[in-house]
């Protein structure tokens, strides 16, 4: 078989192959005058039909029908270029020859002559477009054609390639027209969630922004509340979690402020622990400040009209965090005050150093140049958990001053400046702790930090004597306890001293002004048993002498010496005196 480059058809056929007409001029080759009348051989209305059609292999079948009125040709096959190869189109004349499909890959997309039966000319003519094989016709006659015939094959290989190309690239034009209609929704779409977003964090940045001024400002739970209402337009409200109001921005502030049963406030906090965000109850909107898991705090917003939308639920989440944050906070400040101020009492009650110990009174707000009380309480049956101590701590403190307060065992101990009226503590306690089977000591007047530990120890004498007695039950101060002050042990001389003081001291500086001895005519009256006449032996007085002496005694010390608890403490003192101070005046 033939090769030929691959060219327009006239180019392909041979010199022999092209029937020329003789020149009727010598010398002048003669050429048909009109060769675009061709083009009444149907062309026209067949291009129509080829650009219309979507379908390649339609395409190849219209032009294939075509070649026999373009002259005496005939189309033996046509074929489309795929990936795999060479495709052959169905053809529209089952009775058309066979072309060897093998014999049209020799070819190599080049066009070129092939061999058919019954034909003395064969031709394949590629279909070409944007460079690259689209496909062949196999065209066949007796004898090659002419040049007009050369023509209209040429025309129609022509047609037949560019609408093959037009064909292959209606799928792209059409899936990038959908692709771009696609992007363009997606832009819309991307543009719309951009203003979506853009406002979003503007609105949570407005709100991050006013909250962060509450906080730089110090002002702690108001600020935030204030925030809340200045980012909402909603009333908003802080409580602890027994429902008191702590704090409340906006109008309709309620006066008094409702007290809630605690029934009703453990079951809505329930509910609202059960929920992720803020909860709706009845006009509220409710979140609970609860940092590690601990309720410290409850955020709401007044809403009866239900106007809250995202906004105001971001703006609540967000003041909730904050408000969460500052109870952590204030909780840890109180923490770390506490165990300074435990550790603080600790000290004194074992002795301290006096300057460091009014260092760190002082870096606690604590004043220790005041006069102190040392205070015990014992509670059988109650653990001295946080709770007790608490309470005990409310039971004491006064509007002015906070004790200072530890545990010892099952006993709470404290230091404080207010000296307890009677038994008001002891009432106090019993009716917070839901029983009056308490004892408390209260130790005499503490000047200065070096004497805590001696008032502790009074403080345990107090406590120690209530509990022995026949009412266990009640408050028990060091100053009331006369003889039992310097029984048991541990007893110092100071304390002796004390003791000899309180009973005969307007005496003994009488006798040291005046020079008398009332104390030792007390003795001597005391140790011969109230005998009026074995005392005044002893004295060396006479008997009215010794009478005007004891009621002079009566009048300077105003004491009752026919009361028994008197008479014992005015006894014992005059012993103390004698023996162990050796009658110092």
């Amino acid at each position: 078989m033939d090769r030929h480059p691959s060219r327009r058809p006239s180019p392909h056929v041979s010199d022999q192959e092209v029937t020329r007409r003789p020149s009727s001029t010598a010398g002048t080759e003669r050429h048909d005058p009109r060769p675009l009348a061709a083009l009444d051989h149907g062309l026209l209305e067949l291009s129509h039909a080829l650009f219309t059609c979507a379908e390649q292999t339609e395409i190849v079948r219209l032009a294939m029908r075509h070649v026999s009125a373009l002259g005496p040709y005939h189309a033996e096959a046509g074929y489309l270029a795929t990936g795999d190869g060479l495709f052959r189109v169905p053809g529209h004349d089952a009775g058309a020859p066979t072309v060897d499909d093998a014999r049209m890959k020799v070819l190599g997309e080049a066009d070129g002559s092939v061999s058919a039966p019954e034909r003395s000319w064969n031709w394949a003519f590629g279909l070409r477009g944007a460079g690259c094989l689209l496909g062949y016709i196999v065209v066949s006659s007796h004898s090659g054609p002419d040049e007009q015939g050369h023509f209209l094959l040429s025309t129609l290989v022509g047609l037949t390639s560019a609408a093959l190309s037009l064909a292959a690239t209606r799928p792209a034009h059409h899936d990038n027209a959908g692709e771009l209609s696609r992007l363009r929704t997606e832009r819309d779409t991307a543009l719309r969630q951009l203003d979506t977003m853009r406002s979003e964090l503007y609105l949570q940045k407005t709100v991050h922004e006013t909250l962060a001024r509450g906080a730089a400002r110090g002002g702690g739970e108001d600020a935030i509340t204030q925030a809340l209402y200045e980012l909402t337009g909603l009333s908003a409200l802080i409580e602890d979690r027994f429902g008191n109001l702590r704090s409340w921005a906006g109008p309709d502030r309620p006066d008094p402020y409702p007290v809630r049963s605690s029934t009703y406030q453990e079951e809505m906090l329930r509910q609202v622990t059960r929920e992720a965000g803020p909860v709706k109850v009845k006009d509220r909107l409710i979140a609970l400040a609860r940092p590690r898991g601990d309720l410290l705090g409850v955020l709401a917003l007044q809403d009866p009209e239900a106007t809250a939308d995202e906004h105001t639920m971001f703006a609540l989440d967000q003041a909730q965090r904050a408000l969460a944050q500052e109870l952590m906070h204030m909780r840890e400040l109180t923490e770390v005050g506490l165990r300074l101020r435990r550790r603080l009492i600790d000290d004194l009650l074992e002795g301290t150093d006096e300057t460091s110990a009014y260092a760190r009174a002082e870096a606690v707000g604590h004043d220790l140049q005041r006069t102190h009380y040392v205070i015990v309480v014992h509670w059988p049956g109650n653990v001295p958990d946080d709770s007790f101590t608490r309470a005990v701590e409310q039971a004491t403190a006064t509007t002015s001053t906070r004790p200072l307060i530890t545990r010892r065992g099952d006993r709470v101990v404290l230091l404080t400046e207010a000296r307890p009226t009677d038994d008001a503590v002891h009432a106090a306690l019993a009716h917070e702790l839901g029983t009056p089977d308490g004892a408390i000591g209260v130790s005499a007047p503490c000047d200065s930090p070096d004497g805590v530990p001696r008032c502790y120890q009074e403080a345990l004498r107090a406590l120690e004597v209530r509990q022995n007695s026949r009412q266990c039950s009640g408050t028990t101060f060091f100053d009331d306890l006369g003889l039992y002050r310097i029984l048991g042990p541990g007893n110092s001389l100071r304390e002796l001293e004390g003791f000899v003081r309180e009973w005969l001291g307007q005496l003994i500086d009488y006798d040291a002004g005046h020079d008398t001895e009332l104390v030792e005519t007390l003795s001597r009256y005391f140790d011969c048993g109230g005998n009026y006449d074995d005392a005044a032996a002893a004295l060396t007085v006479h008997r009215s002498t010794l009478r005007y002496r004891l009621q002079r005694i009566r009048e300077i010390s105003d004491r009752d010496l026919a009361d028994v608890d008197t008479r014992l403490n005015l006894q014992v003192a005059t012993r103390v005196w004698k023996i162990i101070l050796g009658g110092r005046r």
